[in-house]
């Protein structure tokens, strides 16, 4: 019964909520295009010719603004370039390289590395996160996990020069993922972007160029 409570109580706030529809009515697949969105209008990340790698971009929303900012070339087109990576299927977006697996495997990094042919990333991002228990511990260090892998990625393909913005959540864990990235970037900053639920603990990283670029 308190689930049934629980699911409505969300379906509630979900269809109430001002950014469902707001995306709806801009043709975005997710809320969360107004995440990036904000992020991008205070910190000035998304740029025309550059190079920006999505991870975990399914179903898209993220990668639907992106494209919006940097389209604008005569007759249709970008300026500049989009990959977006994830093991789920995605629908296609135009001008938005879909490559679909793990980007710690062989066949996808050879697909990535078609796509940059020689090029370094200047954005990389991550809204990936895992599937959480509810146990503190074990989610904090999934969610570690998961912001490895960004830095690594990162680390592997991005200019010194370029960013990483990541999800992670405020709690157990998160004071130790600051400091690591204080380890790897010369400027971190902590973004909640007003898109960002209340009541979700949901924070993003961001980190602006490489202490010890790999390259």
């Amino acid at each position: 019964m308190a689930k049934n409570k629980f699911n409505k109580n969300w379906l509630h706030d979900h269809i109430n909520d001002p950014y469902v529809k707001l995306a709806q009515k801009e043709g975005y697949r997710a809320r969360a295009a107004y995440k990036l969105k904000e992020i991008d209008e205070e910190e000035r990340l998304i740029k025309p010719g550059q190079v920006v790698v999505d991870l975990g971009c399914t179903p898209g929303s993220w990668a639907q603004y992106i494209r919006n900012k940097l389209s604008g070339k005569e007759g249709g087109g970008i300026n500049g370039t989009i990959i977006g990576l994830d093991m789920l299927p995605m629908d296609p977006i135009a001008d938005v390289h879909f490559i679909l697996g793990d980007f710690r495997e062989e066949e996808a990094l050879r697909q990535l590395e078609a796509v940059l042919a020689g090029r370094q990333v200047d954005l990389v991002l991550s809204d990936m996160a895992p599937n959480l228990s509810g146990i503190a511990v074990t989610d904090a260090a999934r969610i570690e996990d998961i912001i490895d892998l960004a830095i690594d990625f990162a680390r592997a393909h991005m200019k010194p020069s370029g960013a990483l913005l990541v999800k992670c959540f405020n709690g157990t864990g998160y004071t130790q993922l600051v400091e690591k990235f204080r380890l790897e970037f010369k400027t971190v900053i902590q973004k909640k972007p007003k898109a960002s639920r209340d009541k979700s603990s949901e924070i993003f990283l961001l980190g602006k160029v490489l202490k010890h670029p790999s390259q």
